[in-house]
């Protein structure tokens, strides 16, 4: 479950004390110590039936990513219970990211945070799972990630002191302004040191001084999306079938290289909130929509990359013997494909951003790193396949001329290949045998032959042949001098393995200085490589330039994804919310479309927040801060939670979290308890709501419901319209779906008991349910109708908000503006035509 050899570190292993943990799925944690060698290895895991031990997050991990994340996480104790502490560095990508928050009792922001990282590994402190004095904390974390590897560390290593020095030894020059923002953030710094202290165990290796990339990473910058709404929204994952790419994560991946993937991945989970930095970024993917040659080039080029963060991750560490070859070879494909990246494509580039990457991509240092690349190590040093063309690249890595006696090694070896190849030939006309030279990495260079058995002495090799295998035809064997003489070529080979690795590690120790330009780099590269996709998916489909105001306006807008799984455009429809109409409740039969059109909501609200157009003829959008949702209507036997409880902890969540920049999508509430009392919760979460400036659709079976807008304003009502066909063959009325949403709430009857004939039902329980239901019908309370009054507030409340939006974000000549404001008159007259010329007068 590591990267990197364990059984190496056991000299190290009284270093660190590990101590033993184990849970099994449905049981109580227990901790149980082990000691051997002086420490304790311990491991959280779970088994999951038919699906063995996993280190992934089942939960978080999708198709497309191998989970490489470690993360430590520390709570304050006493008064500072709820103030969390966490670091986090991906193995494949030198990077430390430290937060620190304060959490209410739901840890949500903790558990989101932590499924947007997809853990490896998650490292906490002993005294957080001590027997009969576990966390709360440690509880929730063990239930969400159940198939993540958990160790325990001992509480002296959560040190905020080593913390700070150990981000001062190895944080990179240029992003020492790290230390401003976490100097006072004692429990990240406690993190980051048991993180490092523990990654450099299980790695047996320790990052090169002044070579990392630290960042502060506070809650404030990104909106937050809970991970039963990334779950329910499908953003990264398909619910039915995790490889499956129906996501808005497949919708928008086009990109071509690892660290782009990685970044259109974080940022979908978690989008921005800055407007300007969202404006920035679609400035970029409109030039490159309307720049075929800029875009084209450049996507060309960055095809070309090599996963940058993983090269960096090895290129920092100080390394084992065979990987520092593999760093200068990968670090000199990066370096020239960096030259074609500012040359041959930013060049053109006009908007602020593109402007700001080229000026990066003139850092001198790139030169300065690729000619001491150059001076030392082979242009033409490149991967192979086959064992034998990986060790020839390996021997003659470093140029001639630098080491005289890798010059004479490489000779000997040279030498002694010749003559194993040179022995073989003696053999095979010594025999008259068709003898060849092979080579495998288990058993060095070995003899080959393929001849009928027939055609062998006796039907056998001479004796002098040892070793002897055969498939079909053919032979494999060596002799006792051929051993002898790998046994040398091994010795050689070492020596300049050896000398080759001392000239790498001289070289790298050279480059370590300049590491920040390689950072730039990977950063460029990932961000180019994520606004192509973006570009991309345009092209594909008629998606249009979000704004950003106080409205949530959309024109005819679609899916995004249901457009890929049909492989046509769905049925579009308008959506409209402002401070005055924050609410909408949306009715309809069942297969209308009222989730889909939910869904849609949010994941144009998302794609608009990360930069990316938006599927439709016009959009606006508020910036959300929080994005909630409540969908579904599943039981988790697992977690012992029906129906309901699992509807009730959902809505509790979004009341405790909601704030007014929030978007809410509750598609059905109360469904999973009586009708009374479903209606009397859906009721008090609306007013509740309705309190908020959030802009909230909730989606209702309860037309009861749709008579809110009577006592508040800011309510609207919509529904999904249908119409009623005759089939041709009876008399027999049938549902067809339009998916168009009106003004207004359903006016549909019965539509459970249409949908219920559709379905396999015997034609007598259909009659009864009719009957029974005409019966009930007639003893509900009456409606409320709307009083004078009423109509009268209504019609003055929702002329104010109009003046208020239209001085807000009018960009109207004063003529067109004048009949615009004639228009509202009319309007409100026509609604409350009585007060509207009382008011007139006066």
């Amino acid at each position: 479950s590591y990267f990197g050899d364990k059984s190496s570190c056991v000299e190290n292993a009284s270093t660190l004390n590990l101590t033993s943990c184990s849970s099994v799925r449905g049981q109580n944690s227990t901790c149980v110590g082990k000691t051997p060698l002086s420490s304790s290895r311990c491991v959280y895991r779970s088994h999951t039936p038919l699906m063995g031990y996993s280190v992934t997050s089942s939960s978080a991990a999708s198709a497309h990513t191998v989970a490489s994340v470690i993360v430590a996480v520390v709570e304050g104790r006493g008064l500072a219970r709820g103030e969390v502490g966490m670091a986090s560095i991906d193995l494949k990508n030198p990077e430390v990211i430290l937060s620190q928050f304060a959490d209410n009792t739901t840890y949500a922001k903790v558990i989101t945070k932590l499924k947007i990282l997809t853990p490896l590994e998650i490292v906490m402190s002993n005294t957080a799972c001590d027997a009969g004095n576990t966390t709360k904390l440690f509880s929730l974390i063990t239930e969400h990630f159940k198939n993540v590897t958990f160790t325990t560390v001992q509480r002296k290593y959560f040190n905020e002191t080593k913390g700070l020095e150990y981000i001062e030894q190895l944080c990179a020059s240029e992003f020492t302004t790290v230390f401003m923002e976490v100097q006072s953030k004692y429990y990240c710094l406690a993190a980051a040191a048991a993180l490092l202290k523990y990654v450099e165990f299980i790695q047996n290796s320790v990052y090169a001084p002044k070579s990392l990339k630290v960042r502060f990473q506070g809650s404030e910058k990104t909106a937050m999306i809970d991970s039963s709404s990334a779950q329910n929204l499908e953003l990264v994952i398909n619910n039915r079938d995790s490889r499956n790419g129906h996501t808005l994560f497949g919708v928008l991946n086009y990109t071509k290289t690892p660290g782009g993937s990685r970044r259109l991945r974080s940022n979908i989970l978690e989008p921005l909130v800055d407007a300007e930095t969202i404006n920035t970024r679609l400035d970029c993917v409109q030039e490159l929509l309307q720049d075929e040659e800029l875009f084209f080039g450049l996507q060309a080029v960055i095809s070309k990359f090599l996963d940058t963060e993983q090269l960096l991750s090895v290129l920092v560490q100080i390394p084992k013997q065979d990987t520092s070859f593999k760093r200068a070879t990968k670090r000199s494909n990066c370096s020239c494909v960096y030259f074609n990246l500012q040359q041959a494509a930013l060049r053109s580039c006009n908007t602020p951003l593109l402007k700001a990457y080229y000026n990066s991509l003139e850092d001198t240092r790139f030169g300065i790193i690729l000619e001491k690349i150059t001076t030392v190590i082979n242009d033409d040093t490149r991967y192979t396949k086959g064992c034998l063309s990986m060790r020839t690249q390996k021997c003659y890595a470093v140029k001639p001329n630098i080491s005289e006696f890798l010059d004479i090694a490489r000779r000997t070896y040279t030498e002694i290949v010749d003559d194993i190849a040179g022995m073989i030939t003696q053999l095979a006309e010594k025999y008259n045998l068709p003898m060849k030279t092979s080579f495998s990495s288990a058993r060095g260079f070995f003899i080959q032959m393929t001849v009928d058995c027939s055609a062998l002495p006796n039907g056998q090799l001479p004796s002098e042949f040892t070793k002897i295998t055969k498939m079909k035809n053919t032979y494999s064997f060596t002799s006792a001098d051929l051993i002898k003489m790998n046994e040398r070529c091994q010795e050689s080979l070492r020596e300049i393995y050896h000398m080759t690795y001392l000239i790498v590690c001289k070289l790298l120790s050279e480059i370590y200085e300049h590491i920040h330009c390689l950072y730039k780099l990977s950063d460029i590269v990932s961000m180019l490589d994520m606004l192509l996709s973006f570009a991309h998916a345009c092209t594909l489909s008629d998606y249009v330039r979000p704004e950003f105001t106080d409205t949530l306006a959309i024109k005819q807008g679609w899916h995004p994804i249901l457009e890929k799984i049909a492989m046509e455009k769905p049925v579009s429809n308008n959506t409209y919310l402002t401070e005055g109409n924050n609410f909408v409740i949306i009715t309809g039969p069942n297969m209308s479309g009222k989730s889909t059109y939910l869904k849609q909501i949010a994941l144009c609200q998302i794609m608009a927040q990360i930069g990316s157009y938006v599927p439709a003829e016009y959009c606006s959008f508020r910036i959300a801060e929080q994005i909630f949702t409540r969908i579904g209507m599943d039981d988790d036997i697992e977690t012992n939670a029906s129906t309901f409880m699992k509807e009730m902890k959902e809505i509790t969540y979004i009341i405790q979290n909601a704030n007014d920049k929030s978007l809410i999508i509750i598609d059905e509430l109360g469904r999973g308890t009586s009708a009374e009392e479903g209606i009397g919760i859906c009721y008090a979460a609306c007013e509740y709501l309705l309190n908020l400036k959030a802009f909230t659709l909730f989606a209702t079976h309860f037309l009861e419901l749709c008579h809110i807008d009577a006592l508040y304003p800011n309510v609207e009502n919509y529904h999904f319209e249908v119409q009623h066909v005759r089939s041709s063959a009876g008399n027999k009325e049938k549902i067809a779906y339009t998916y168009t949403l009106s003004k207004g709430y359903t006016e549909e009857k019965n539509y459970g008991l249409k949908a219920a004939e559709v379905s396999s039902l015997p034609s007598s329980v259909i009659l009864d349910a009719k009957e029974i239901t005409n019966h009930v019908a007639k003893k509900i309370l009456h409606r409320q109708k709307s009083t004078p009054e009423m109509m009268k507030q209504r019609a003055v409340y929702h002329l104010a908000m109009r003046l208020v939006q239209t001085a807000r974000n009018s960009r109207l000549d004063p003529d067109s503006l004048r009949i615009y404001l004639k228009g509202l008159k009319k309007k409100y007259e026509a609604s409350c035509p009585a007060s509207g010329q009382n008011d007139e007068q006066q």
